[in-house]
């Protein structure tokens, strides 16, 4: 079992972790591939982002894309310089073994296009001291990358991890009277869209220059920009179009594992939403699933979910 850092080791591992600030964590990177249409093209459906600046002759590739012509896939790099691989080795040594991702920056100072051939060189800019977490005790390691093109600067990415010794705490049980779920979050840009589901009905905003419906509830439209719009009732219908399973961490009034779906609506876009009705590691891509709106708790408002059916049999 994994042991966080010692109170005794923690300031000399400190130091030992601080001088590797500075230090390269990636030299002379090359990206697997060039800036491409079809990666460009299979990351705006994904997002549902039907820009015309991400296709045609003059097309540019979406900038928050900028960490991907730089990724490894699942062979890596073998550009990962000795002394981030030292670095990782430490912290692996003391204990944290463990690893998640916190957050990224990024810094765009001129569009990719396809064809571009991306090069990337990046270094360890910060190691912080030993931080406690709900995760557990831990470090976390911040690189920036400079990504260049023939030369020339076209963007930085900062990436930080938490390389961290897993806290093995008790599973939460539900007899506090505190364990409540939080309540949604309405404002002015989405009052309209809660007030329906007070009626039972699913909004969809739709634009009224060109008709293009929207969901989430934006002040805008995505696609023209109007700020005018109304709203069309969803039918109910939909399917999986993608999903995750909820495991870590837990959180007071829920209950671990469930499943939440980005649900494709017969009207042809997204939402958000738990899939109940069928287990949670039943839950498939494609499968049809129906509106139901659900009250979690007295004084809670009721929210919209979606109930999926296993092939053959009756949802429960």
């Amino acid at each position: 079992m994994s042991q966080p850092p010692s109170h005794s080791s923690g300031p000399q591992l400190a130091v030992r972790l601080a001088a590797f600030e500075g230090r390269p964590a990636v030299v002379g990177g090359v990206g697997k591939d060039p800036v491409n249409e079809p990666m460009i093209r299979h990351w705006c459906e994904a997002l549902g982002d039907s820009s015309p600046a991400y296709a045609g002759p003059e097309a540019v590739a979406p900038a928050t894309m900028l960490q991907v012509w730089t990724m490894g896939g699942l062979s890596g790099h073998s550009s990962r310089s000795e002394a981030y691989e030292e670095l990782l080795a430490l912290l692996d040594g003391a204990g944290c073994t463990s690893v998640v991702a916190t957050d990224c920056e990024q810094e765009y100072l001129r569009p990719l296009r396809p064809g571009d051939r991306v090069t990337f060189d990046s270094f360890v800019e910060s190691v912080s001291g030993p931080k406690t977490t709900k995760l557990g005790t831990g470090y976390f390691v911040t690189t920036r990358m400079d990504v260049r093109v023939d030369g020339e600067p076209v963007g930085t990415h900062r990436f930080r991890i938490l390389k961290y010794a897993p806290a093995h705490a008790p599973k939460a049980t539900h007899t506090s009277a505190a364990a409540t779920r939080p309540r949604p979050v309405v404002n002015r840009d989405n009052a309209g869209f809660w007030d329906g589901v007070g009626r039972r009905q699913l909004l969809i905003q739709r634009c009224l220059e060109c008709r293009t419906l929207r969901f989430p509830w934006l002040p805008g439209c995505n696609a023209c920009g109007s700020g005018d719009w109304d709203t069309v009732e969803a039918s109910g219908d939909g399917t999986v179009f993608s999903y995750v399973v909820m495991h870590h961490p837990p959180f007071p009034a829920f209950d671990p594992p469930y499943a939440v779906g980005l649900i494709e609506l017969a009207e042809g876009v997204r939402i958000i939403s738990n899939v109940i009705g069928v287990p949670y590691d039943k839950v498939r891509i494609g499968m049809p699933v129906r509106l139901e709106f659900v009250r979690y708790e007295d004084g809670q408002p009721e929210l919209p979910v979606f109930r999926g059916d296993l092939p053959g049999e009756v949802g429960g």
